[in-house]
């Protein structure tokens, strides 16, 4: 039980997190052109949110 608050505090980080991303998606739609995005970004993206789940992932494990 003494996990509790910290799983809950993950929730609500993770819930933020999607929030957040998604207005920026939905400001960026609303400007008109069409969201294109490179292959850059996702090889950037990509690790940047692994190592981010591989550190909560190990940190909620660690308690």
């Amino acid at each position: 039980m003494e996990e509790s608050p910290y799983v809950f505090f993950l929730g609500f980080a993770f819930l933020w997190i999607l929030l957040g991303l998604g207005s920026i998606f939905v400001l960026v739609k609303s400007q008109g052109p069409t969201t294109k995005f490179p292959p850059e970004a996702l090889l950037v993206g990509i690790p940047i949110l692994v190592a981010f789940a591989i550190a909560l992932t190990f940190g909620a494990i660690s308690l």
